[in-house]
């Protein structure tokens, strides 16, 4: 894992990371990255998403340029989101919306 997503992870608690993990569980990926990689267009759609609702469960696939820490870790930075859970092939991303947050974080 890079420490970009590293760095972005220390700003939650374990606690905080085990409480979206839960949520996550019920979760069906909605993003799904492709051999194009992190392209602007699944950067927008992901802001789109996460300003939705605050939590999104990331299929990273086979053909994806890079491999899925480095993924869902540049996937984080550009919209500039938490980076909750990598495992297997998904990630869970978590950003908190500017105006009535509906995840309160423990």
């Amino acid at each position: 894992m890079g420490k970009t997503a590293c760095r972005m992870m220390a700003i939650m608690t374990g606690k905080q990371r085990r409480y979206l993990r839960g949520l996550g569980q019920r979760l069906t990926p909605t993003l799904h990255v492709g051999h194009e990689g992190v392209s602007d267009a699944v950067v927008q759609q992901a802001e789109v998403q996460l300003e939705a609702h605050e939590l999104v469960k990331v299929r990273v696939g086979d053909n994806a340029p890079e491999d899925r820490h480095a993924t869902a870790a540049e996937l984080a930075r550009r919209t500039r989101a938490d980076l909750t859970q990598v495992l297997g092939r998904t990630a869970l991303l978590y950003r908190a919306r500017a105006k009535e947050p509906t995840i309160v974080l423990p």
